[in-house]
């Protein structure tokens, strides 16, 4: 080959490929497409399954972790079981037959029978002293009854109560975390109770009193062993596990299924089935807290706790969760819905087409009193797709920040967000005369396509 001729003349154009070689080149390309989508497919799949299946795992490790981890999340859970009239019942019945049960009736009047019969009472009294066991249990019975269902129900009873869960807690946190300082502590496999404090509490009592060679007092042992146990390690391990699982499971679980929708070609398909996949699973999570509940119920003795107070108790310590559960549920089916809307179904077209000709009629009927929104309303006309999106966005963002949200929360963002999307269609039809007349500014009719369009829930047949 001559260089020179290269540099001298033009390239021969490439050689125009024959019919069958094009249907060849067509055919390879095509099964790579096919290859590729399938691959991006079998992708989604996984890892929808995967965040699906572990969405459940990521409501109950986030609950467990507040509890267990969060004082005032902990105190505010078990503070309107002291409140509640049946529990309240429930102690106070307890509490009087272990201070009745301490008493010795019998012996009490038998004593009383004796020091009568010596004395020289008539044999009657004594006689009748030995028969008023009855009746003295019974006025005992009654007035302990009194004096603590009165300490029970007062004022002071919630705050005691409050105040010593929170102590407790905060103890059984730093055991398990080995963090802190603490009276009782994690020292190996034993949990011991350091004394310290107290001892040198005394001793400057003491010495204030004027005993000064207090102070002279040798070293003496400061920790007491209260429990030695094998199981503290698993336990602390268990702890740090739930402390991992409970920050990061919830944020893996979010991250899986964006990356499935992201991923699949059908992002619209993918974002219903991970709506639904989530629904199912918050289904069955209630479901299973429910069967919880009954077999709680049924291995509590009703003579240790009555039905009414220990079925009170089980919804008390789990309504967060329940309330996280149903939090969930609604977004999943918010989701779904939204997803559907947003597909070529016969149904969604239907309400997309109903909802940009009531927000259109509003906004030609604004128009014609003269409250005309003029390039602004056509710009929102144009940017429909865009501005949809930031709203929705918006929406999401706003439950995704929103500290423990409640279903009533997300009825309340759902509200916002589909009523900033119905202004932004009345504005966008109260253009003036290009938006109600002939073409607007992207071209279309009130009538054409943009009735059809995302400003009322997306396009037809985008996927």
């Amino acid at each position: 080959m001559d260089p020179s001729a290269d540099a001298s003349g033009p390239a021969e154009p490439p050689h125009p490929l024959s019919g069958s070689e094009r249907r060849e080149y067509e055919r390879l390309r095509g099964a790579a497409a096919v290859r590729h989508r399938r691959l991006r497919h079998a992708g989604a799949c996984v890892l929808l399954v995967l965040a699906v299946l572990l969405s459940p795992l990521a409501v109950v490790a986030t609950w467990l972790h507040e509890e267990i981890t969060d004082p005032h999340r902990y105190v505010q859970t078990v503070a309107p079981i002291a409140r509640n009239p049946s529990v309240q019942s429930a102690v106070t019945n307890r509490l009087t037959r272990r201070v009745v049960d301490r008493v010795d009736v019998p012996a009490i009047t038998a004593h009383l029978a004796r020091n009568l019969d010596k004395t020289g009472a008539p044999t009657v009294v004594v006689n009748g002293t030995r028969m008023l066991g009855g009746p003295l249990e019974t006025a005992l019975t009654n007035a302990v009854h009194h004096v603590v269902h009165k300490a029970i129900t007062s004022e002071q009873f919630p705050l005691v109560w409050d105040a010593a869960n929170r102590r407790a807690h905060a103890a059984v946190v730093k055991v398990l975390t080995g963090e802190g300082t603490s009276a009782v502590q994690a020292r190996g496999n034993a949990i011991v109770l350091d004394i310290g404090t107290l001892v040198d509490n005394v001793k400057q009592r003491l010495v204030r009193a004027g005993y000064e060679k207090a102070a002279k007092f040798p070293h003496v042992d400061r920790q007491f062993t209260l429990v030695r146990t094998d199981n503290l390690d698993e336990a602390q391990s268990a702890m740090r596990l739930l402390d991992i699982l409970g920050t990061w499971l919830p944020a893996v679980t979010i991250v899986l299924a964006a990356l499935a929708v992201w991923v699949s070609p059908a992002h619209r398909i993918t974002l219903l089935a991970a709506g639904v996949g989530t629904a199912v699973m918050m289904a069955a999570l209630l479901v299973g807290l429910a069967v919880v509940r009954g077999g709680y119920l049924d291995s509590v003795p009703p003579a240790t706790l009555p039905r009414g107070p220990a079925a009170f108790i089980f919804d008390t310590l789990v309504r967060f969760l329940r309330e996280s559960t149903h939090t969930l549920l609604v977004v999943a089916i918010v989701t779904a819905l939204a997803a559907y809307l947003y597909g070529p179904g016969r149904g969604a077209r239907v309400v997309r087409s109903a909802a940009a000709r009531g927000t259109g009629a509003i906004g030609r009927g604004l128009a014609r009193i003269g409250a005309r929104t003029g390039g602004f309303g056509r710009w929102l006309d144009t940017h429909r797709a865009w501005t949809t999106g930031v709203v929705i966005t918006g929406g999401a963002l706003a439950l995704l920040l929103w500290n423990h949200p409640t279903p009533a929360s997300v009825g309340l963002v759902l509200g916002i967000v589909v009523g900033a999307l119905a202004l932004l269609g009345v504005l966008a039809g109260a253009a003036g005369p290009a938006a109600s007349g002939g073409p607007t500014a992207s071209g279309r009719t009130p009538s054409g396509p943009a009735a059809d369009g995302p400003a009322a829930g997306g396009r037809p047949g985008h996927p």
